[in-house]
């Protein structure tokens, strides 16, 4: 590829993503300095309230002792009944949930009531309608908590990046769920990676293989009446649509740590094998699936991902350069070589230091945002995917020109026809 090919592609974040013209009438907000000293209340309101959301509630209630949780939103009653009562039992954040009734919000729509109720949305549902969910908290001018990954297709991913672009003008808070780097270990040893410890990088190759993360049940467990549309919703994890698959949803961390490895620069193309061991009735993820990335520097990056039970397990990250190598797994986070060093540091709960310095930005009225980071490690896993599922290298061009909408138009709520999606074929499934 030419360089002014090459160019663009290091470039995609600014160059792909426009704003609509019309969004400075959207600008107004409460400032951020309104909350300068905690000496305001934040109101938190969630939407999912399925166990990460739940946790990530805790989280932003333990963060900042002038934070209520004032409202919650899902697609079913029975999950905010039992967020709710799992919340109240947590100590130190109980006497902080103040929903009342009518700010239990149930329905595909609940996520705007939340919005309109809080001055931070924390953003758990499942992520094919994550681009939907941002974009609406973006515009109202809320400060965010998403969970990963970010969208399930590049569409999504566009929305996402423009919506990224705007939440920097309106000078909001986004912190991603790509809780690891909010780890103190691992933030001193990428420190020391790209401070240059171990030389030049040469590769990197990272595991997340594991049981299965949320079973497809049997098809003699659905209920009598449900639509195809609500099944799929209550067994999120195991469609394509709304998790991305295991690589992307899960494994997606492990992704995550290939880009903070190389500074977040992206790669130029990928190859990927993979398919589905265990038969399951009505879902469509792969449970493997391992990635082979390419940088222009010539560096590679490996992937493994499985969900099979009675296999080998294994969380854990190795890189190779020309003075030493790092890893982090069994043996903690280390380096070894001409500049040998352990993480011997504190270490925290990454998911509190997450939520600690989201409320602390928001307070100094200095917000972060992950933005486009968390749109590249998602766009990275999506790659993969696509790799691994139609048997193509796929180059980053090809990815950012893909217009594979997964996400099905919602015409008619629960009742929505909805067919259940087949397997991917490598070798006879499509690159769209």
């Amino acid at each position: 590829m030419d360089g002014t090919t090459n160019n663009s592609r290091r470039d995609f974040l600014k160059s792909s993503a426009i704003v609509a013209a019309g969004s400075a009438s959207l600008m107004s907000r409460i400032s951020a300095g309104a909350y300068a000293g905690g000496t305001e209340l934040l109101k938190v309101g969630l939407v999912g309230c399925g166990g990460r959301g739940t946790g990530a509630a805790k989280q932003a209630l333990s963060a900042d002792p002038q934070t209520r949780l004032v409202a919650v939103a899902d697609a079913f009653r029975d999950a905010i009944d039992g967020s709710l009562s799992n919340l109240k039992a947590q100590e130190g954040v109980a006497d902080r949930i103040v929903v009342d009734d009518d700010h239990k919000f149930v329905g595909l729509d609940s996520y705007l009531k939340v919005i309109e109720t809080c001055d931070v949305v924390l953003l758990a549902a499942p992520p094919g309608f994550r681009p939907q969910h941002f974009k609406a908290a973006v515009e109202a001018g809320k400060h965010i908590f998403t969970e990963k990954p970010m969208a399930t297709d590049v569409p999504g991913i566009l929305s996402t990046m423009e919506s990224v672009e705007l939440a920097k003008k309106k000078k909001l808070a986004v912190v991603a769920g790509f809780c690891w780097r909010y780890d103190s270990a691992r933030r001193e040893l990428f420190k020391r990676l790209h401070d240059g410890q171990i030389g030049d990088i040469l590769a990197v190759y990272g595991t997340y293989l594991t049981s299965p993360v949320k079973p497809m049940p049997p098809a003699s467990a659905r209920p009598d009446g449900i639509s195809n549309f609500e099944w799929m919703v209550r067994n999120w994890y195991n469609f394509t649509w709304l998790s991305g698959d295991g690589l992307v949803e899960q494994a997606i961390h492990t992704v995550d740590w290939l880009a903070w490895t190389k500074k977040d620069v992206v790669p130029k193309s990928c190859t990927a094998v993979g398919g589905r061991q265990i038969p399951a009735e009505g879902g469509n993820i792969f449970d493997h699936i391992e990635v082979n990335y390419l940088w222009d520097d010539g560096t590679r990056g490996f992937v493994a991902q499985r969900q099979i039970s009675g296999c080998h397990n294994e969380n854990s990250l190795y890189v190779l350069g020309t003075k030493g190598t790092a890893q982090i797994g069994g043996r903690g986070v280390v380096i070894e070589g001409e500049s040998p060093w352990r993480y011997q540091g504190p270490n925290p709960n990454m998911y509190d230091v997450e939520h600690q310095e989201l409320f602390q930005s928001i307070r100094e009225g200095n917000p972060i945002n992950n933005g486009d980071r968390m749109c590249t490690s998602t766009l990275m896993g999506i790659m993969g995917r696509m790799a691994g599922y139609t048997g193509k290298q796929v180059t980053w061009d090809m990815l950012m020109g893909s217009r594979e909408s997964l996400v099905p138009e919602i015409t008619n709520g629960w009742d929505t026809p909805m067919d259940f999606p087949g397997y991917a074929m490598p070798g006879v499934t499509p690159f769209v």
